[in-house]
């Protein structure tokens, strides 16, 4: 009988998310995340174990590969590499938001709650028992492996009389993460493909080719269009389940379909560079204090800052310690661990 009020209370509390968002400074941001995200592409491919002036790279844009041994440099191996690091951080950043939106738990990266070990899990097994499986399939296994980790998660976490709680899926994903890294150590150890394994573990994406990119390219684009049209839906349940239903909202369906982009992102950016975290923590966060609580404007910024974040992270990886390489997840960690212990000793509840 208090449906008609439960329904008043739910469409002013979605009125007031969409009152504090802020659209025109949103469109300030993705303009000058773009332009970041532009000039750091420039710097990743000039700088490196051989740095490239700026002239030499401007004139590789219009050869193609074709030229001197430095346009095939750029072409070959930069240019892709930087362009994966973006997709990698877009894709990350974008998991991140879906879950911390539909879980309402501040904690949730796709990294920390075990879904990046079951990719790397998954193509760990590739790697020692088929090692000459194409891209594509590789990507397909990631994905497997991913939705195994959200599903051994989920259960463990849903077996507690408390339910989801935010700190109990982080525990749950850590035991997770554990063990299936375990295993696939044990794996690589037994089919003696460690030493191939152990900077992919670690996160890098200094294999990347254009190949690659063809492959988890329309993935992404996919998923990235799926998620923008169901934003709605995920701000809506960011402000909890009961307030989802009294707006109308199918709960189950919602969440069902977020789950699947958040195994699609998670899954092939694990196949391009390793099991990596915090990106999907930090990124979504940083969003909200600048956009407000409306995901139809924090997955886009997600998107965009993801990708700035993980270029100039793998750039620092490359210019640190030249010649040699630090790993990616290595220096994001150095900002991960931090921002992660700030958020669990705030202790937010709803996002």
């Amino acid at each position: 009988m208090n449906l008609p009020a439960e329904h008043d209370d739910a469409q002013e509390q979605l009125r007031e998310v969409e009152r504090t968002a802020r659209p025109r400074l949103t469109a300030g941001m993705l303009a000058a995340g773009v332009a970041v995200l532009l000039f750091s592409f420039v710097l990743s491919v000039s700088l490196g174990a051989a740095n490239i002036d700026f002239l030499t790279v401007w004139e590789a844009m219009w050869r193609m590969g074709a030229g001197s041994q430095e346009h095939q440099i750029i072409w070959g191996i930069r240019l892709p590499r930087v362009i994966g690091a973006a997709m990698v951080g877009a894709a990350f950043a974008v998991a991140g938001a879906v879950m911390q939106g539909m879980t309402r738990n501040p904690l949730a990266d796709s990294g920390l709650l075990g879904i990046n070990a079951g990719s790397a899990f998954a193509l760990s097994l590739c790697f020692a028992l088929l090692p000459e499986l194409p891209y594509i399939y590789l990507v397909m296994f990631s994905f497997a492996g991913a939705a195994l980790g959200a599903a051994m998660v989920y259960g463990i976490g849903s077996l507690s009389r408390g339910g989801l709680a935010p700190i109990r899926l982080v525990l749950a994903g850590a035991a997770v993460s554990a063990l299936l890294g375990a295993l696939s150590e044990g794996i690589a150890l037994y089919f003696n493909t460690g030493q191939d394994l152990a900077f992919w573990y670690s996160g890098g994406v200094s294999g990347t080719r254009w190949s690659h990119l063809a492959v988890i390219g329309p993935w992404l684009l996919a998923a990235l269009a799926a998620v923008i049209a169901m934003s709605r839906s995920v701000t809506i349940l960011s402000l909890g389940e009961e307030t989802a239903v009294g707006l109308g909202e199918n709960v189950a369906r919602v969440k069902l379909a977020g789950m699947i982009i958040v195994v699609v992102l998670a899954g092939l950016a694990v196949a391009v560079v390793g099991a990596v975290s915090f990106v999907g923590l930090i990124v979504p966060h940083v969003a909200r204090r600048i956009v407000g609580y409306d995901y139809r404007l924090i997955i886009p910024t997600s998107a965009v800052f993801g990708a700035v974040f993980v270029t100039l992270a793998d750039l620092a990886a490359r210019i640190l310690n030249p010649p040699y390489e630090i790993p990616i997840g290595a220096v994001i960690a150095l900002v991960g661990i931090p921002f992660f212990l700030y958020v669990a000793g705030k202790g937010e509840r709803g996002i």
